[in-house]
């Protein structure tokens, strides 16, 4: 059977985010053809400077995420503080104030398995550093519905235990150092 070509990315970080998204996102090339969908944990009362952050770093447009947006190749989309970042079935963002999950709003499961079902085979889903769980229930759903799951290895990360809970959830998940990451995406 043929493997199914992607057709987007999910990424989830938590603490440590800044440093492992910086050693992923700026060495992808203004050619990559995948919209990369971003969640990082970030306080809900604050303003979020990821995208301006990484629009200043990568070769690929980076914005942060709006309502009923069409999700576009080649793009980089953060989550905005306090709204979780869903993936609808027509492949537009949708952004949700609904109860935080595991604490925290944006989920990453929230995005990972509103993803799963708008993409199924065709995704790649990536768990970062992180301090919580939050990214393992997810990560299973893009597994069963046939995506590809990568998680940074747990003894690069800053914060171990979002990695762990990931592969506990998901041990068919590669793990990867964050070079090892970048260089998969690449050649996605």
């Amino acid at each position: 059977m043929m493997p199914v070509p992607a057709q987007a990315v999910v990424i989830g970080a938590s603490a440590g985010a800044l440093e492992a998204l910086s050693a992923i996102l700026p060495e992808l090339p203004g050619t990559f053809g995948l919209p990369i969908l971003v969640v990082v944990h970030i306080p809900p009362d604050r303003r979020s400077v990821l995208a301006e952050l990484f629009e200043a770093k990568c070769p690929l447009p980076v914005r942060e995420a709006e309502d009923k947006e069409p999700i576009v190749g080649g793009t980089i989309y953060f989550a905005p503080p306090d709204y979780h970042l869903l993936v609808e079935a027509d492949k537009c963002l949708a952004l949700s104030s609904d109860e935080p999950v595991l604490f925290s709003r944006p989920s990453i499961d929230v995005l990972f398995e509103s993803a799963a079902d708008a993409y199924g085979p065709a995704l790649i889903a990536i768990v970062l550093t992180g301090a919580n769980q939050d990214g393992s229930m997810g990560l299973r759903a893009i597994v069963e519905a046939g995506g590809t799951a990568l998680v940074q290895s747990p003894q690069s990360a800053l914060a171990a235990a979002m990695p762990e809970a990931a592969i506990q959830a998901c041990p068919e998940a590669q793990v990867m150092t964050l070079d090892q990451i970048t260089t998969y995406l690449r050649k996605a």
